[in-house]
């Protein structure tokens, strides 16, 4: 999920960065574009580091067979 929003972040901010041409008065559209690919950038990071440790865990489970004649 979080692979997810570090996308949606980076494509949000590239819309801000570089196709919104439109002002705000007091607020700086490219650098909240900006900001948002950044985020989205350590979002995705984080993403592939948690799964690549999700993916070297060892899980092990113990099965106990008994025998019905004994």
């Amino acid at each position: 999920m979080s692979m997810g929003i570090g996308i949606a972040l980076l494509v949000i901010g590239a819309i801000l960065s570089f196709a919104i041409r439109d002002s705000v008065p007091g607020v700086n559209l490219s650098i909240i574009g900006y900001i948002c690919m950044g985020a989205g950038a350590l979002a995705l990071i984080l993403s592939l580091v948690v799964n690549a440790q999700a993916s070297h865990t060892k899980n092990t489970s113990v099965v106990e067979h008994r025998d019905p004649e004994a």
